[in-house]
């Protein structure tokens, strides 16, 4: 009796410890490459002008802040944030993070970084140029892609010192 409860506990106690055993470390590095192609072909989208390509982004129940307009929350108000962006002939923006931290469980990660841009002034109707940070919260989605969850943009100078 005593060396079958001894066995019960054996195995009880090799089980607890590979439940809590990582099923493998996160290669925090790709998901940084990762996070970094997915802003590069951001960025292209900017350069187009392509408005699907711009809300693609984003997660169905992503929230956009841009300076001096309402928070953009879920995809359709996002559609409607990024095709005003993109109608905008004068628009161009430069970006890039400074910074990318991957999660360690591997599911979420932020970029936060500094942009540039020339847009048309809306109280105008001239070229106006600014610039600003963001910070980006990503999320792992289920087909391994990342799509921004939280993107949140602020008007100010770029930063002195990156990081």
């Amino acid at each position: 009796m005593i060396r079958k409860s001894a066995t019960i506990l054996a195995l009880g106690a090799i089980a607890l410890a590979s439940c809590n055993k990582t099923e493998g470390k996160v290669d925090t590095a790709a998901v940084e490459k990762q996070i970094k192609d997915e802003e590069a072909q951001w960025a292209r989208h900017y350069a187009d002008h392509d408005a699907e390509g711009l809300a693609s982004h984003y997660a169905d129940d992503a929230a956009l802040a841009n300076p001096d307009t309402p928070i953009a929350v879920g995809k359709d108000a996002i559609r409607k944030e990024t095709a005003s962006f993109a109608a905008d002939p004068n628009l161009n923006v430069q970006f890039a993070s400074d910074r990318v931290q991957v999660a360690a469980s591997g599911d979420l990660a932020y970029s936060r970084g500094h942009y540039s841009m020339t847009y048309t002034d809306p109280g105008t109707g001239k070229a106006a140029a600014g610039t600003g940070s963001y910070l980006t919260v990503w999320k792992k989605q289920g087909d391994g892609s990342w799509k921004a969850v939280e993107d949140f943009v602020t008007q100010g100078p770029a930063p002195a010192v990156a990081n």
